[in-house]
């Protein structure tokens, strides 16, 4: 019995360690590069509460070269300034405009309402989402047009570069790469059909606004709160082509400014990728954790010194592919009694089916089933299959 134990964790961290390698070696990174076309760009930013995020971005969005753009923020029922900071940016610009989001229906996540008015008031061959706390590259809007021309795609979604400052921020922040880059194939998303193979995330979505149109996307995952890895399924499954990429440093981002706030963003969606189960969830937070523990404690060395080099191999990797400094790789220990701490957490929302977010009471999903979608006419057929 021992012996199976010790077979099936290693099997564990070897199948880890080759998924991270091969993203390693394939580089899944959005390439620098000016697009052919000068179509018109929209993009567009929810924000609540972003008064400390959203000056910044618009700066940065303002210097993007190689493209036309519009830029539309949606203030979604702000406490703050950040209402005040956009319409400062449009009096002075005139490629920003700012509107004010209507009230939030039964059903919605404020997000998904938000990005849902933002895409009727859109009039670019191109729509991209961008999340307040990102910055962007002068050449980011312009590659990623390249990469969607190029690629002939429905869907771009990128990774941001994460930046962290306190040491909270780097026993948390860190994991979120780590788990997509030992868990995934990067490059499967868009090369593979079956929607199994689907990641995004909703900090940079770029589609095509004929598409979006014809889909409602943000509307089919009104009442996702990980909207993002719902789209990319729902997309794949209507026979549309999605991909997914690291940005590189074409854009940054820090997500949170703390330990706690970390906690709080990550445990409402850690339970996501895995259909939204907690006995999966529960086994893959086993195995992750208990499988090394079991082999150390074996105290041979050779199992030890394997055991070692098999998850400082996986962390080079992933940590080198995500830009992150040697001194984040080497805390590894600390973020695994992180993604405990918060995975613990996650359960337990996953289990009370609640969770505050920015002044709202956000409902978890039973089921991260999408809607089916029929192939050949590429209709939906099913809106309310999200239940």
């Amino acid at each position: 019995m021992l012996l199976l134990l010790l077979i099936v964790a290693f099997i564990f961290l070897i199948l880890r360690l080759s998924v991270a390698a091969y993203n390693y070696y394939t580089t899944p990174v959005l390439l620098k590069g000016r697009c052919k076309e000068k179509e018109l760009v929209s993009i567009l930013i929810p924000a609540r509460d972003e008064e400390r995020n959203i000056g910044e971005l618009l700066k940065s969005v303002l210097l993007q070269k190689g493209v036309s753009f519009e830029i539309i923020v949606l203030d979604d029922h702000s406490s703050d300034n950040t209402k005040a900071i956009a319409l400062e940016y449009a009096g002075n610009y005139s490629q920003v405009k700012v509107m004010s989001g209507k009230e939030l229906p039964i059903g919605w996540t404020g997000k998904n309402y938000a990005c849902h008015q933002l895409a009727q008031a859109a009039s670019g061959r191109y729509l991209v989402f961008l999340d307040a706390d990102v910055s962007i590259h002068p050449e980011l809007i312009s590659s990623a047009v390249r990469q969607m021309e190029s690629k002939e795609l429905s869907l771009l979604s990128l990774f941001c570069r994460q930046q962290t400052q306190t040491f909270g921020e780097k026993v948390t922040v860190p994991l979120m790469n780590y788990l997509l880059l030992t868990l995934l194939p990067i490059k499967l998303i868009e090369g593979h059909a079956d929607p199994i193979f689907s990641a995004a995330c909703g900090q940079f979505m770029m589609f095509k606004a004929d598409n979006y149109h014809t889909y409602q996307w943000h509307k089919l995952a009104r009442g996702r709160i990980t909207e993002d890895l719902a789209i990319m399924k729902m997309l794949k499954q209507a026979d549309e082509k999605g991909e997914g990429l690291l940005s590189d440093n074409l854009m940054t981002c820090r997500m949170y400014t703390g330990f706690g706030d970390a906690v709080k963003g990550f445990s409402k969606n850690f339970i996501t990728p895995f259909n939204d189960s907690i006995l999966l969830f529960v086994l893959f937070l086993s195995a992750i954790m208990l499988g090394p523990l079991f082999i150390l404690s074996t105290e041979n060395s050779y199992l030890i010194a394997a055991v070692l080099l098999i998850i400082g191999s996986t962390r080079f990797f992933t940590g080198r592919l995500s830009g992150e400094s040697i001194w984040e790789i080497l805390l590894h220990p600390f973020q695994m009694l992180s993604f405990f701490y918060i995975g613990l957490i996650a359960i337990y929302r996953q289990y009370t089916r609640s969770v505050d977010w920015k002044g709202r009471t956000l409902v978890m999903p039973k089921s991260s089933k999408a809607p089916t979608t029929n192939q050949k006419s590429r209709k939906i057929v099913s809106e309310n299959a999200l239940g």
